[in-house]
């Protein structure tokens, strides 16, 4: 594991620890980030793409392949080790895939699962320890509009953010009480390299998805580095709301988040409501009866209010 301290620890400033900062979100987080004070956990597979964050400020960079359990082990102990303890993570690193679900390949889902999601839970698992024996922390899982949306091509993809969306909100929960605070962001078309290298793709294209999948592949293919979403813009908002009295469980960046994720929360509501009879008639009778009587109970009570 390569390390290297930017200056020798002083002051009391919060600690941030970032995965994947090499490129989009991740390095701009961390920019920001030093440039506000922090003291900031700069992390990446191959460290020497970020040393030059390091100078920034008050900084520690580490190896990390979030897939390596080793790797995840002895980065929290480093942070640790050097500042005393991690108040916010920000799990950022994860990678793409374009196919249909029918023609994708396994072991290159798998993969993606192993980043996009297991990662996610590797670092969670090894940073909540200490956040628990202190009693505060902020976790900031990133994951998508395709957490909340999904797209031809994607499938796959979306299927490890809605996981990580899962999660999120159950470890949210169970953290609550602790002093613990868990962020999800879920940000649109950025201009990171979610869409180019980092993202990999079929390599057994079947011709029936060419207006499906493999259109809506190509489209993102070709917008990026077009999209509307500002990575810097972005990272300025996700430490705004960290550092504010109030931390949401979810964080949409970018109109384009905003417009789908309320939409399809209205047309879900709408298809909720056409089947209500339906799906209440699946209880057992009288548990449907005393159900119904307990809803309209709350009703009044909220009403009396």
């Amino acid at each position: 594991m390569t390390i290297k301290h930017s200056k020798r620890p002083t002051s009391d400033a919060p600690v941030w620890f970032i995965t994947g900062c090499s490129t989009g979100f991740g390095r701009e987080m961390a920019v920001q980030a030093l440039a506000r004070g922090f003291r900031t956990v700069v992390t990446a597979r191959r460290p020497d793409e970020v040393l030059g964050i390091a100078d920034r400020g008050e900084s520690l960079v580490l190896e990390l392949d979030v897939t390596r359990q080793e790797q995840v082990d002895a980065a929290v102990a480093a942070a640790q080790r050097t500042f005393g303890g991690i108040d916010v993570l920000v799990n950022n690193a994860g990678i793409g895939y374009f196919g249909a679900v029918e023609e994708s390949d396994e072991q290159a889902v798998r993969r993606m699962f192993e980043v996009n999601f297991f990662g996610v839970s590797r670092m969670i698992r090894a940073a909540l320890p200490g956040m628990r024996r202190r009693r505060t922390g902020v976790i900031v899982n990133f994951s998508s509009l395709a957490g909340l949306v999904s797209f031809p091509s994607v499938g796959y993809y979306s299927a490890t953010k809605f996981a990580v969306e899962g999660l999120s909100e159950a470890l949210a929960q169970e953290v609550a009480p602790l002093g613990i605070k868990v962020m999800v962001v879920e940000p649109s078309g950025f201009r990171t390299d979610w869409a180019g290298r980092s993202a990999e793709e079929t390599k057994a294209p079947i011709d029936a998805y060419a207006g499906t999948a493999d259109a809506w592949r190509l489209r993102a293919r070709e917008n990026s580095g077009r999209q509307p979403g500002d990575p810097a813009r972005a990272a300025r908002a996700v430490l705004q709301v960290v550092g504010s009295a109030h931390i949401p469980p979810h964080l949409l960046l970018g109109n384009n988040a905003f417009e789908a994720a309320t939409a399809k929360l209205a047309a879900q509501s709408k298809v909720f409501k056409a089947y209500e009879k339906i799906s209440r008639a699946a209880d057992f009778p009288e548990d449907a009866r005393l159900a119904a009587a307990g809803a309209t109970r709350g009703h009044r009570r909220r009403s009396a209010h």
